[in-house]
């Protein structure tokens, strides 16, 4: 949710709420910016009454939630939505922007914002630095976790380490308590992230424990350990998300035969925007790939999840995932847009929100645990396309740095947010990256009028509807590739999305692109490392652990007519 992009040899874009704004920083100032390039040329802007139209139509509520399309064929577990705003967040980190002391050096600058796949987000500079060793336990091996705190009868009265992020405790105000201590607080923007980055700290803590028993040094666990994590979870990127989301055959071409576009193997030079990357130049972040195509995941988003026992069929709403997370929400399903320093029913996590991950995986199919089958099946993600679910029509302000403002209505709906911040950049069209990538580029047929399960553009004029068919905003160009394609990243959001992971992996620390001969040790065989292994591993296969709350009330009397339901919880 950026407000400003340093883009390499354009300075700061930013804006003034009206129009993009071009500023030239010091070369310090350049070195403290995350920096991103152009993979495209620059494109023109439309007229925001035009794209506040379009957000209104890519939020409408639907008519009937239950006929709304979910995800492909097959089906994309819903959990599968927030591993990629995880990811999102570990390839944008500003890794440097928390201490900023005389001790950072200019290469330390240049690597804490190069968008690599390397798990800066959880580890931060490491256990060695002196700011960040904060995130670790006292043996400066493992990761902090979190204990939730007990409320209520059935289960839920009890404090469960482990299922809550860790969090600061300590202060003066309920706010500064309740912050997580984590390097990216944008892992705690709502539950699912936040559950999803837990799960990651528990997958290194256990592969600290499985080294520490096969006799690895103390001297150099940690980094061991990180290796280990770091390519295992590269190739479930490379294996297990990417093909979800992307044609099949896309990205096997990218990571077989190699980039064809994006910064691709070189002397260095520029030609024009397009960047030449030679051995070890630290990576750029596409502007387009963050700005649109990457923006695919708020198409997967549901309004509710079935998220465990207590909160299960539709009452684990978006909004209160939202609410129930130390960055946009405040603990307090009561009050969830009072942020102020001393908001909030809770200072941690209560019990009762605990994750299920069955629910949220499917473990059953994938990984052959019928034991591990939720009781109403795996939440389903919603397909890519050109439609956002209503709730995304009025995020929460603190989704955007917004607390204690009052914006226009507008500006909290995040269709909307993503449209305008392309015409800030002067986004390419859709029509201009098809042209650049030499794919056939949709028709102004397809893009005014998609399927019978995406945005319907009737409110435009006729006027409007040419100048929209003509000069296409990219994200919703690439997200109507994807409807058009039954629900994946296809030609141009395909193309983009494989070639900046493929560079991504390639200009990490730790790569499994530059040593193509590694291959997984801890999923079923040496070929397979899926995020349902990676779970697996973390929770010690146990449904104990994966589910914390169970199925059924402990304290609970048999089932029968005579058995009250359960109280709502907070």
């Amino acid at each position: 949710m950026r407000e400003n992009y340093y883009v390499v040899g354009e300075g700061i874009l930013t804006t003034d709420g009206k129009s993009g704004v071009c500023e030239r920083p010091s070369t310090e100032a350049s070195l403290r910016k995350f920096r991103f390039s152009r993979l495209l040329p620059k494109g023109g802007t439309l007229d925001p009454a035009v794209l506040e139209k379009v957000a209104t139509a890519m939020t409408v509520a639907p008519p009937d939630p239950a006929v709304q399309p979910e995800s492909a064929d097959p089906p994309v577990p819903a959990g599968f939505t927030y591993l990629g705003q995880f990811v999102d967040h570990d390839l944008t980190l500003d890794n440097t922007a928390r201490a900023l002391g005389e001790h950072v050096t200019v290469n330390e600058l240049l690597q804490g914002r190069s968008p690599a796949l390397d798990l800066d987000s959880m580890y931060g500079r490491g256990p060695g630095d002196r700011d960040d060793d904060r995130f670790y336990a006292p043996d400066k091996l493992k990761l902090r976790v979190g204990i939730t705190a007990a409320i209520g009868t059935g289960g839920t009265n009890v404090n469960l380490n482990g299922y809550d992020l860790p969090r600061v405790t300590q202060g003066s105000t309920k706010a500064e308590r309740q912050r997580a201590l984590i390097p990216d607080l944008r892992n705690d923007e709502n539950l699912i992230v936040a559950q999803t980055h837990l799960a990651f700290i528990r997958f290194h803590n256990r592969v600290v424990d499985q080294l520490a028993d096969q006799g690895v040094p103390s001297a150099i666990l940690f980094e061991r350990a990180r290796e280990t994590v770091v390519r295992h979870y590269q190739w479930m990127l490379r294996t297990d998300f990417l093909p979800r989301i992307v044609d099949r055959e896309i990205v096997e071409d990218v990571f077989t035969t190699g980039r064809r576009f994006f910064e691709v193997p070189g002397d260095g030079r520029t030609n024009g925007h397009q960047r030449y990357a030679k051995a070890g130049d630290t990576p750029t972040m596409p502007i387009e790939f963050s700005v649109a195509a990457y923006r695919l995941g708020h198409s997967m988003v549901r309004a509710a999840y079935d998220w465990n026992r207590i909160f299960s069929g539709t009452r684990g709403s978006l909004r209160l995932l939202f609410t129930f997370s130390g960055t946009s929400g405040n603990f307090d399903p009561a009050n969830p847009d009072v942020n102020d320093q001393e908001s909030g029913l809770f200072e941690r996590l209560p019990t009762n929100w605990a994750v299920d991950w069955r629910r949220m995986y499917d473990f059953a199919a994938e990984a052959g645990r019928a034991d591990l089958t939720a009781p109403a099946g795996v939440n389903i993600a919603q397909r890519i396309d050109t439609l956002l679910v209503n709730p995304l029509a009025g995020m929460p302000k603190g989704t955007f740095g917004g607390n204690g403002t009052s914006p226009p209505e507008i500006q909290l709906n995040l269709a909307f947010r993503n449209l305008v911040r392309a015409n800030m950049v002067e986004l390419a069209s859709g029509q201009q990256a098809a042209e650049f990538l030499g794919v056939a580029p949709l028709t102004a047929e397809q893009i005014i009028g998609g399927t019978d399960a995406g945005a319907v553009l009737t409110t435009l004029s006729d006027d409007e509807r040419d100048a929209f068919a003509a000069r296409t905003p990219l994200w919703f160009y690439i997200l109507r590739e994807a409807e058009l394609n039954g629900g994946r990243l296809t030609g141009v959001g395909g193309r983009i999305t494989a070639e900046v992971f493929h560079r991504a992996m390639e200009g990490s620390r730790i790569s499994i692109v530059r040593d193509p001969s590694w291959h997984p040790s801890l999923g079923p065989d040496a070929d397979t490392f899926r995020m349902v292994d990676l779970l697996l591993f973390a929770f010690e296969g146990r449904a104990e652990l994966l589910a914390p709350l169970g199925d059924t009330d402990p304290a609970a009397p048999p089932a029968g007519p005579a058995a009250p339901p359960a109280p709502p919880a907070a």
